[in-house]
């Protein structure tokens, strides 16, 4: 199974998903920032040195993310 950690922050009402495995760097090289009016949002899309995605920013998580997922993620404004 995917090793995928997930954090939430409620009073922000953000939520992080990262990809990277044990041992790989969190260091984002780019971002790519989807179209809002497309994905009637903000969700930016991180990726590392060599153009993997490592990591997916979801702002306004409560309208774009499962309740489950949200309940079960790390929390970071406790």
């Amino acid at each position: 199974m995917a090793d995928v950690r997930v954090t939430y922050d409620q009073e922000a009402n953000a939520a992080y998903v990262y990809f990277v495995g044990p041992g790989r760097s969190t260091r984002s090289a780019a971002t790519y920032e989807c179209d809002s009016a497309k994905v009637d949002g903000v969700i930016n899309l991180d990726f590392d040195e060599e153009g993997r995605v490592i990591g997916i920013e979801i702002l306004d998580a409560r309208s774009k993310l499962p309740q489950y997922l949200l309940d079960a993620a790390e929390r970071l404004d406790i």
